[in-house]
């Protein structure tokens, strides 16, 4: 080796040291040790933020919404509408990770901005709402892709397989298994795969537009069909209701984006890492999404038919119909594939939640979820605190309507926690917050209103039955999720965490207050049990 090489490989060296020492030193800022290897570079964090959202999976997961809600319409617009919306959540926590890149995310932001005295209450709540929706949504990923295997069976067999509730729940807990497996590996390891993620991801997505738009030769729609054709097949006879209801696919889709921030203690430059990735993930996964919804829009020639398809999936019979059995079985089998990758994905942003909250000590059990293993430096145990939790929450899944509403309580869980710090920045944490290197500026305000403005109006929109008048197995038990997890983070409250909950801890000796905090929290030693 030439001594310039030498030269210019020690430069590299020193500069990737620097950034770790930076990011470090503003960890300990914040009031935490650093205690995983940062192997995420900035590629890998928008991989990472971007694969959680398993755009062509989770279109396909969801097809059915736009089809009962609206048809055409409620594929197409159905789907543009909210993730205009989204991206100003995406943009208001953006500029909360980019101020404070720690794993805690969420309810460390909430704690900060909070007024003084109520700091913990916000962050108690704020963490519960994200750890109901974080492990509801691996059960839901997880179980969607068991439904996605039993079709592609059903395919296979022309039907003479019919698996039902019980070997769903069986695959559901063997994809959770090997889950739990790949995220407790090397921090190094996940990052890696995360490059192998969205390569399939993308072309997957890419291979099912051009299938849908070209073999479907001229048995596809016209134009202006594809576009405003619009069918009310949800019960509810307001049309302007029904089409809203169509929401909820986008909604379901575009989760699990403040992955980038719970992972910022494992990212180099994570100051600026996080919120290239959040923005970058959305957005791409919005235009995306949007794409392969045009595309199906065009080549779906009966609506009802593909509602009254024997497959767990009404995308799947689009692809049967477009593509024959072999064709419909390739491109599935990618799709399994990118929904598989997706629960891993979020499966370790979900272990990242665990171990944060644990760290604080506000877990019961806290000393043993918060561990990090010494050969993989990962949180193992908090992985399978979440494989665990996801696997009791798959027992709903004998019930359709229990499944269904589990995964409404996850978009709702999740909304409920990425704005209520956003609430708290635009209003009495204006004055505290200082901002990163990524900031909206003079528009944070406006931004984060219209933000909160969304998540309310969405929320109220999410816990409506599918039809008027249900019966009972018809109806949209996320409410009752939603509150029962409420109601239980509520009575610990009182009872008894308001008394030693203080917050975020301090982990780290010689940690200082950043400006946010003007009132620095007792400090407590790192071995604290």
């Amino acid at each position: 080796m030439s001594t310039t090489e030498k030269h210019v490989g020690d430069k590299a060296r020193n500069d990737v040291r620097s950034l770790v020492n930076d990011d470090d030193m503003l960890l300990a800022k914040l009031g935490y040790k650093g205690e995983f290897r940062r192997e995420f570079s900035l590629v890998e964090t928008i991989a990472f933020a971007f694969s959680i959202m398993g755009v062509i999976a989770s279109v396909s997961s969801t097809f059915s919404f736009g089809l009962i809600s609206g048809g055409h319409v409620g594929m197409v617009w159905g789907w543009f509408i909210p993730s205009v919306f989204v991206m100003a959540v995406a943009a208001s926590l953006a500029e909360l990770a980019s101020s404070m890149p720690t794993s805690a995310g969420l309810y460390y932001f909430a704690a900060k901005m909070a007024p003084e005295p109520w700091g913990p209450l916000a962050s108690w709540f704020t963490a519960w709402a994200n750890i109901t929706g974080q492990i509801t949504l691996v059960c839901s990923i997880d179980f969607t892709c068991a439904q996605m295997i039993t079709s592609a069976i059903a395919v296979g067999s022309d039907g003479a397989v019919d698996l039902g509730a019980g070997p769903t729940f069986g695959i559901l807990l063997a994809i959770l298994f090997v889950h739990g497996i790949v995220c407790s590996a090397a921090t190094k390891v996940l990052a890696r795969l995360n490059l192998f993620y969205v390569l399939v991801n993308v072309g997957t997505s890419i291979a099912a537009i051009v299938a849908l738009l070209v073999v479907s030769g001229n048995n596809k729609v016209s134009t202006k069909d594809a576009w405003t054709l619009f069918e009310n097949n949800s019960g509810w006879t307001n049309n302007g209701w029904a089409f809203l209801l169509s929401f909820t696919a986008p909604m379901w889709t575009l989760t699990g984006y403040d992955s980038a921030a719970h992972i910022s203690e494992e990212t180099s430059g994570a100051a600026r890492a996080a919120p290239i990735a959040i923005l970058v993930g959305v957005a791409g996964t919005a235009a995306l999404g949007w794409l392969i919804l045009i595309a199906a829009s065009f080549a779906t020639t009966s609506v009802s038919d593909l509602l009254g398809t024997t497959l767990p999936l009404p995308m799947g019979q689009l692809f049967l119909d477009v593509l024959g059995k072999k064709g419909m079985l390739t491109i599935w089998s990618f799709i399994i594939v990118v929904q598989f990758v997706t629960g891993a994905a979020q499966g370790v942003d979900a272990s990242r939640v665990i171990y944060a909250f644990a760290r604080d000590n506000a877990l019961p059990g806290s000393r043993y979820w918060r561990q990090i293993n010494h050969t993989t430096q990962t949180p193992v145990y908090a992985v399978w605190f979440v494989m665990a939790g996801s696997a009791i929450c798959g027992l709903l899944g004998f019930s359709q309507a229990a499944l269904t509403s589990l995964a409404g309580a996850s978009v709702i869980g999740l909304y409920i926690s990425y704005v209520a710090p956003v609430f708290l920045r635009i209003t009495s944490g204006r004055s505290k917050f200082v901002p990163g290197p990524f900031s909206l500026g003079s528009w944070s305000v406006p931004i984060g209103a219209l933000a909160v403005s969304w998540v309310a109006f969405i929320t109220t929109l999410l816990v409506f039955p599918p039809a008027s008048n249900p019966a009972p197995v018809g109806m949209n038990y996320a409410i009752v999720i939603i509150g029962a997890v409420f109601i239980f983070a509520g009575g610990w409250w009182v009872l008894s965490a308001h008394k030693w909950f203080k917050g975020p801890v301090i982990t780290i000796e010689g940690a200082y207050s950043t400006p946010q905090d003007s009132n620095s929290e007792e400090k407590v030693d790192e071995k604290r049990s």
